[in-house]
């Protein structure tokens, strides 16, 4: 009896330290938490000097090299200090060197990078000057009686003066990009480096969308712009070259082509799906390019602390 009672004493014992026994800890790869104190400052002036020229067009002064890696480093590069410095790159509008502030040299180069896109960076200077030359020629229609001619050239200068009038009015949020885009895609400019309207609509396509149009929507297009006759595209109806572009920027695929283009210019790669579909969700609730590139400018890939 007692040597079964001892053999259910050492069992109870036994039970007892396996079950008071320390947990093995698992391991689950590719998922260590970043670790920024080691991140060598060298890194984080790259990654501030990489701002100023993605959002300022230019590097920063000394100063503001300082300024910035110090406040950085004092939030050990959390992802809401970045967040906050693109943020002032963005909009801050104190007087800041170069220029009145930063938003006013953001704002004058986003739409800058927009001509380089689609009119190969035609300058305001150039685009003035040809102004010049058909107000000129509008004149002297003007003074000949010839109407057709007068309305046809002052035509042309409303064309071009969207154009430089679009930088203001996308700052001052009385239009978004797709208005500006469809200015930038609708002047003699883009006419004369996509002559005729085969080329025009292929460019259309290969600029705002990042792909080329089908058979099927390349026809329907070429009635609607050469034509000028009735056509349906994208489920909506057109008749003229205007009508083409406004459904052209009016669909999702256009915004889908802008966050292709904020990933080729600041990651130099397409993104990928789920990245694709998460700023896609943003354009089409608030329409705010601005935090698209935000988010792109925050992630360790484009900092290259990885």
């Amino acid at each position: 009896m007692n040597r079964r009672f001892s053999l259910i004493l050492s069992l109870v014992a036994l039970l007892t330290l396996w079950g008071c026994r320390k947990t093995t800890q698992v391991v689950v790869p590719d998922n260590v938490a970043p670790w920024y104190d080691g991140i060598p400052t060298v890194l984080v002036e790259n990654y501030v000097n990489r701002l100023f020229i993605d959002l300022q067009g230019r590097e920063p002064i000394d100063s503001e090299m300082v300024i910035y890696v110090d406040y950085l480093r004092s939030n050990k590069l959390s992802i809401d200090s970045r967040q906050a410095l693109i943020s002032q790159l963005q909009f801050d509008t104190i007087p800041a060197a170069g220029d009145s502030s930063y938003q006013s040299i953001y704002f004058k180069r986003l739409y800058e990078q927009m001509k380089v896109r689609l009119i190969e960076g035609a300058s305001d200077g150039y685009l003035q000057g040809e102004i010049g030359i058909i107000r000129f020629n509008a004149v002297l229609d003007s003074l000949n009686g010839d109407t057709a001619g007068y309305n046809r050239n002052m035509a042309e200068i409303a064309k071009f003066q969207r154009v430089i009038d679009s930088q203001w009015h996308y700052r001052a949020g009385t239009y978004n990009l797709d208005s500006m885009c469809a200015y930038l895609v609708n002047n003699p400019v883009y006419d004369f480096i996509n002559m005729n309207s085969f080329n025009f609509i292929n460019a259309t396509f290969d600029n705002l969308y990042f792909r080329f149009p089908t058979q099927s929507e390349f026809e329907r297009a070429y009635v609607m712009v050469d034509a000028e006759e009735p056509a349906s595209l994208f489920g909506r109806s057109g008749t003229s070259k205007n009508d083409y572009i406004n459904i052209i920027v009016s669909q999702n695929e256009f915004w889908q082509g802008l966050i292709i283009w904020a990933y080729k210019t600041l990651l130099a790669r397409d993104p990928n799906t789920t990245e694709l579909y998460l700023a896609m969700q943003e354009l089409k609730s608030s329409g705010d390019f601005h935090s698209v590139q935000r988010k792109i400018l925050m992630t360790d890939e484009y900092a290259n602390f990885r």
